[in-house]
C-alpha cells in the first residue's frame, strides 16, 4: 500500500492511482472472440462457453418457475425479509427520480414545446457470480427498470458447478420482479442478451457490474445494445480529517478491497496522526480478514496520501473521480459543496459504502475507474427515453416562419423553407 505526503508522491504513482482504465484493451481480443462465437451459434455458444468458464453443463438455460420456488424454499425466512426490505428501501428512491410523464411550455403564443417520457421495451440486467453471489446486484438492476416501465426485464447471472444458480440470487431476482432468469455469466451472457439467442431475449439495454471482460463486451455490443456505463472493479476514496475515526476508515477500506483483487481503496487526510493510526488499523484488520488472499492483492492497489489542506483532499478526489467517495469530516457540507466527480457519495461517519450497497436504497451499480466524470451511476433515467414534442399553430408558425425560411434558405435546403411558406400562404 502506498502511504505518503503528497508533496512525496511521484508522478508515476499518481498517474497509477488515476490512469484505471489501462487494461480495458488487454483483454480485447479475448472477448471479441467469444462475443462472435456466441452470435453465430446461440445457445450453443452460450452452453460451450458455461461449461469452460463455470465448469458447469446446462441443458436448460432459462430458469423454471419451479426452481424459482425451489430457491425461495431454501432461503430463510429472516434473509428473505431482509430483501424485502432493501427492496422496498430501493424502490422508493428510484420512484422519487420518476420524471413527470408529459410537460409543456408555451414560449409565445400558438407554440407549445414539451417533453414526453416512455419506458425502454426490454432490458438485460447482469448479475456477476464467481467469487461471490451477489442477490443485492439483483435488487438494484431489475427494481428500477420495474419502476420505469419497462415491460420485459431479463437477467443473467452464472450457474454454479451443479448447474444452479445461487437460491438467494433467484430469491432476490422474485422479489425484484425479473421477467426471465438465465443461467449465463461472462462475456457469454453480455453476447447472449445483446444479440438474442434461440432461448434468451435480445434486449435494448444492458445493465449492471461485472469484471474487465464484462466490462469490455459490453462496451463492443453497442451497436446492438445500448450499455448503461462502464462498471468495473469496485473502488472508495475517502476523504477525512482528525475528527474521523481509524477503526472506521480502515474497515471501509477492507470493505472495498474483499471485492476483488483489483479494486482500489484511497484515503486522503490532512491528519498524519489519522494517517498512521489508520495504517495501522489496516494491517490489523487485513490480518483478520475472512477473504484475506482478496484482502492482500487489493491492498497493493491501495494508498494513504497525506495532504496539508483540504482542498488538496478535494482536488485528488475530482481527479480521481473515484466509484465511492465517503466524506468524513467536521464540514462536510462545505466539502460536499466542491465535490465535482464522484459515482456515489456517502457523507459522515455512520454513512458507509456499505449502506448504499444493500439497503439505504440509492443504486450500488456504479461508474468506476474514473468515469464518474462522464456518467452517472445507475438510476431511473437510464431506462427511460424522452421524446420532445412540439403543437405549432399558424399563428404560432408566423412569429418563427420567417426566420424558418432565412435560416434553411441559407443552408441550402428551399424544401424545408418551402413547406413553412406552403403553410403561411394557406
Amino acid at each position: 500500500m502506498l502511504y505518503k505526503h503528497l508533496s512525496d508522491v511521484t508522478e508515476e504513482e499518481m498517474e497509477k492511482l488515476l490512469n484505471r482504465t489501462g487494461e480495458l484493451m488487454d483483454v480485447a481480443d479475448t472477448v471479441s472472440s467469444i462475443l462472435k462465437d456466441v452470435q453465430e451459434k446461440g445457445d450453443d455458444g452460450l452452453r460451450e462457453y458455461t461449461k469452460k468458464f463455470d465448469r458447469a453443463d446446462i441443458q436448460y438455460i432459462e430458469v423454471t418457475p419451479e426452481e424459482i420456488e425451489e430457491a425461495m424454499g431454501l432461503v430463510d425466512a429472516e434473509l428473505i425479509r431482509h430483501l424485502k426490505i432493501a427492496a422496498e428501501n430501493i424502490r422508493n428512491f428510484h420512484a422519487a427520480q420518476l420524471p413527470e410523464k408529459t410537460w409543456f411550455i408555451e414560449p409565445s403564443p400558438g407554440i407549445k414545446l414539451g417533453q414526453m417520457a416512455t419506458p425502454l421495451a426490454s432490458v438485460g440486467a447482469y448479475v456477476p457470480g464467481g467469487r461471490a453471489s451477489y442477490p443485492s446486484t439483483a435488487l438494484m438492476t431489475i427494481i428500477p427498470a420495474k419502476v420505469a416501465g419497462v415491460k420485459s426485464v431479463v437477467m443473467c447471472t452464472p450457474p454454479g458447478p451443479d448447474g444452479k444458480i445461487n437460491p438467494l440470487t433467484l430469491a432476490a431476482a422474485k422479489v425484484a420482479g425479473a421477467d426471465h432468469i438465465y443461467k449465463a455469466g461472462g462475456v457469454q451472457a453480455i453476447a447472449a442478451m445483446a444479440y438474442g439467442t434461440e432461448t434468451v431475449l435480445k434486449v435494448d439495454k444492458i445493465v449492471g457490474p461485472g469484471n474487465v471482460f464484462v466490462t469490455v463486451a459490453k462496451m463492443m455490443v453497442r451497436d446492438k445494445a445500448e450499455i448503461d456505463f462502464p462498471a468495473g472493479p469496485s473502488e472508495v476514496l475517502i476523504i477525512a480529517d482528525d475528527s474521523a475515526d481509524a477503526a472506521m476508515l480502515a474497515s471501509d477500506i477492507l470493505a472495498q478491497a474483499e471485492h476483488d483483487p483489483k479494486s482500489v481503496s484511497v484515503l486522503v487526510t490532512t491528519s498524519s496522526d489519522l494517517a498512521e493510526q489508520t495504517n495501522a488499523e489496516v494491517k490489523k484488520q487485513a490480518d483478520a480478514a475472512v477473504r484475506k488472499e482478496i484482502v492482500d492483492s487489493s491492498l497493493e492497489n491501495a494508498a494513504i496520501i497525506v495532504t496539508d489542506t483540504m482542498d488538496e483532499c478535494i482536488a485528488i478526489s475530482n481527479d480521481f473521480a473515484p466509484e465511492h467517495l465517503e466524506i468524513m469530516v467536521n464540514d462536510e457540507d462545505s466539502v460536499l459543496e466542491m465535490i465535482e466527480n464522484a459515482g456515489s457519495i456517502f457523507v459522515g461517519n455512520y454513512a458507509p459504502v456499505a449502506a448504499g450497497d444493500y439497503a439505504s436504497g440509492t443504486n450500488h451499480v456504479l461508474p468506476t475507474a474514473g468515469y464518474p466524470k462522464i456518467y452517472s451511476g445507475l438510476n431511473i433515467h437510464h431506462f427511460l427515453k424522452y421524446s420532445t414534442i412540439q403543437k405549432i399553430t399558424k399563428e404560432g408558425l408566423g412569429s418563427i416562419g420567417d426566420t424558418i425560411i432565412a435560416l434553411a434558405e441559407k443552408e441550402g435546403l428551399q424544401a424545408h423553407a418551402d413547406s413553412v411558406k406552403l403553410r403561411l400562404n394557406d
